[in-house]
């Protein structure tokens, strides 16, 4: 069973008698899981785990499901602000599926996205950090690290999707959460992400159930507006050029289905997409296939995630172009508030 398969099971997309069999079996394991995340953060919490403070203010950037809410493009959102506030930011990540000897798609986007920006992966992120305030680091921007809880942090924001909130309600392998939700009483700032694809009365609910937990003026708003395309050369395109037109599609992200309504919301007529596991490599025949199926659905254009797009390197498929789609972050709601909260942290920073 691959991850596509697995997705599809705990998501009650695939109701068979395999995948009615197969739940049960993962709720007994979300189980176990949920006895060692709780005595994991027992062990913190009692300071029988050791936390490690640097010397420069740290900031995790995380979520409570697996993937899928939006990390990437708000990493590049803080980087880009906290530099034109004149600050050295550097990004630490674990480097999550990168082929050994290489950096991981994450890493060749906020390198594109964030240009001059050191970036240091390492699954030790302590000694990243160490690494990075050697290397005149003032700020460290830390990515997916809400549970990596070894490094001390001055703000912890959690990212949560508006869509999917809740992993399918269930721990893992039975859902998608890595914690439960009362996890957030630790976080400092909550930002509800894909806010413009669910409705406002959906919206509203789950500001009331985070509320609970959380300060309402500590919940935020975003949402990913398409900006334009660009492909492995770098060359870009509009998207009122390409408006109306056939595009199929392919990701390897978290959360496929956001993609594909972007895609819709951006005016394209989506002919069909091809889903890959999270962090995918694709391999020549994968490309191949694509572009085969593509070819099929008469489809004018191919369309690809930014993440997806610096893993080939290829202009063409089949002869038709690809492109990606370049996504922005953009607070619709507690922005004043969030960008409050960072701005102390510049003045923390400036009166060192």
């Amino acid at each position: 069973m691959n991850e596509v398969e697995y997705l599809r099971i705990i998501s009650g997309q695939r109701q068979d008698w395999r995948a009615q069999t197969l739940k049960p079996c993962l709720w007994v394991c979300s189980l176990f899981y949920r006895a060692v995340v709780s005595f994991r953060n027992r062990m913190f919490d009692w300071r029988l785990r050791a936390i490690e403070r640097p010397l420069v203010p740290v900031i995790s950037l995380g979520n409570l499901t697996t993937g899928g809410t939006g990390k990437t493009p708000f990493v590049a959102y803080l980087a880009r602000w906290f530099q034109q506030q004149q600050i050295q930011v550097t990004l630490l990540s674990r480097g999550y599926r990168a082929l050994p000897g290489e950096v991981n798609d994450e890493k060749l986007l906020l390198d594109r996205l964030c240009p001059g920006i050191p970036h240091y992966q390492n699954p030790n992120r302590c000694a990243s950090s160490k690494q990075a305030v050697k290397e005149d680091a003032q700020l460290l921007l830390l990515d997916d690290g809400f549970q990596h809880r070894k490094l001390a942090r001055d703000l912890d924001i959690v990212l949560i999707d508006a869509v999917c909130p809740w992993g399918h309600g269930w721990l893992l392998p039975r859902g998608l959460m890595r914690e439960p939700k009362s996890a957030l009483q630790r976080a400092d700032f909550v930002i509800l992400t894909r806010a413009d694809q669910c409705s406002p009365a959906t919206l509203e609910r789950l500001k009331v159930e985070v509320a609970e937990m959380l300060s309402p003026d500590r919940i935020a708003c975003a949402v990913f507006r398409p900006q334009e395309l660009v492909n492995v050369a770098g060359d870009t395109e509009s998207l009122a050029s390409v408006a109306g037109k056939t595009v199929w599609g392919f990701c390897a992200i978290g959360n496929p289905e956001g993609f594909r309504q972007t895609l819709e919301n951006a005016g394209f007529v989506v002919a069909g997409m091809q889903i890959f596991p999270d962090h995918h490599h694709y391999s020549s025949s994968d490309l191949e296939g694509i572009g085969v199926e593509a070819a099929n659905a008469s489809a004018d254009l191919i369309l690809t995630t930014s993440k997806d797009l610096v893993k080939i390197s290829e202009q063409k498929l089949s002869e038709l172009p690809v492109w990606a789609v370049e996504i922005g972050a953009e607070i619709t709601e507690g922005r004043e508030a969030f960008e409050g909260i960072l701005q102390n942290l510049v003045q923390e920073v400036s009166s060192d």
